[in-house]
């Protein structure tokens, strides 16, 4: 089982996080179009997440629910033929939700660093330090401690759930201009 260490933060500024990243990075970006269909499971999460070209991966992976730079366990599997896959999985387990999002995914070093537009929560940074079998998660989680000082992520834009964990309680929220589905601001645009 492969591990990241990983972080998600809420970005208020996408254009000046962008700027950030890149001076950061030396080969350009990648955008990315992907859509994640996530099965209800009772340990961990399992989605199916499908991009624009056609290709299809099944990705199962367990984390802590926190918002420090935490371990994520995970397996991907490419699929040859996701429709089949994605029927299977719908009628054995129930879909819990779909997540779609725009990911510019930069690359430095063994990080994987991804600015999101998720449709309908916003922007968010996260970073995937991409543990080598000989490094401990310690070694992973100073590199992404490192990283999010490098670039200006404060620790109360961190956010300790998954896309879909935040799709579930903006579907119980009333209907809300896009700032406020972020939470309530202090002083300098902080979430709350």
């Amino acid at each position: 089982m492969a591990c990241n260490i990983e972080l998600k933060a809420h970005l208020h500024d996408f254009g000046r996080q962008y700027r950030l990243v890149e001076q950061l990075c030396d080969l350009q970006p990648q955008q990315i179009s992907q859509v994640d269909t996530y099965f209800r499971v009772n340990r961990g999460r399992l989605k199916l997440r499908e991009f624009t070209d056609g290709s299809c991966e099944l990705i199962q992976y367990a984390r802590e629910d926190t918002s420090t730079p935490v371990p994520s366990h995970y397996h991907r599997i490419p699929l040859t033929d996701p429709a089949a896959v994605k029927a299977a999985l719908i009628a054995a387990l129930g879909v819990r939700g779909v997540i779609s999002k725009t990911r510019t995914l930069f690359l430095q070093g063994q990080t994987r660093i991804h600015l999101d537009r998720v449709e309908g929560l916003g922007d968010f940074i996260e970073l995937e330090v991409v543990l080598h079998s000989d490094q401990s998660e310690e070694t992973g989680a100073a590199t992404a401690t490192a990283l999010m000082t490098k670039l200006e992520i404060a620790p109360e834009q961190l956010v300790k759930y998954s896309y879909i964990d935040l799709l579930d309680v903006a579907k119980q929220l009333p209907a809300l201009p896009q700032d406020q589905l972020q939470g309530p601001r202090g002083k300098q645009g902080e979430v709350l």
